[in-house]
């Protein structure tokens, strides 16, 4: 995923095309102009479905599209726009993530969403920034939070390569509370570890 993708995939018209190539350009000239810029993203260029970007919305593409145009170094300006946005806005946040070349500095945000229930947090810090960069032990506590609050795991990039055994003993651990409590075991839980096994 990169910048020129999310333009490509944004099929907006003439006035949306004007108002986000204006606010690019303002963050790039003026980092604080952010604040005003990053809410207003919803409104100026819609909210619908990106063809070909499975979870992408117009105004997450929108916002990470203006975090991309922030000058560098940009970690605090994104810490600060996860922490100051609503749930659309710290989703994008977590969306715009792989693109913009943080290092592990954009760890205390995906931290944060997986500390909450909201399922599309959770759904977005599970993406590839947190494949690349979460340790082993973080990587599978989110997982088990996909799978505690319903996030199909469909949504957790790089899953096939980055489950392990240590992964499926949680997982399975899981499934016997749940078996024990009478309680419906998630059908995602048996895709893990089936896919762990026939790894071994």
């Amino acid at each position: 995923m990169t910048p020129d993708d999310l333009r490509a995939a944004l099929d907006l018209g003439p006035q949306a095309e004007e108002w986000l190539s204006s606010a690019r350009a303002q963050v790039a000239d003026d980092p604080a102009r952010l604040a005003v810029l990053f809410p207003a993203a919803g409104r100026k260029v819609g909210r619908g479905a990106l063809d070909g970007l499975t979870g992408w919305t117009a105004d997450d593409a929108a916002r990470a599209l203006l975090l991309d145009a922030l000058p560098r170094p940009r970690a605090a300006a994104v810490s600060r726009a996860y922490t100051e946005g609503d749930n659309a806005e710290k989703r994008a946040v977590l969306r715009a993530l792989p693109i913009l070349g943080l290092g592990d500095e954009g760890l205390p945000l995906v931290r944060d969403a997986l500390r909450t229930n909201d399922t599309r947090l959770v759904a977005a810090a599970m993406g590839p920034y947190a494949a690349a960069h979460l340790d082993d032990e973080g990587w599978r506590h989110g997982v088990l939070k996909c799978v505690f609050v319903g996030v199909p795991l469909a949504a957790v990039a790089s899953l096939a390569d980055r489950a392990d055994a240590e992964l499926a003993r949680m997982l399975a651990d899981f499934a016997k509370e749940r078996e024990a409590a009478g309680r419906v075991v998630p059908d995602d839980v048996h895709l893990v570890l089936n896919l762990v096994d026939q790894e071994a």
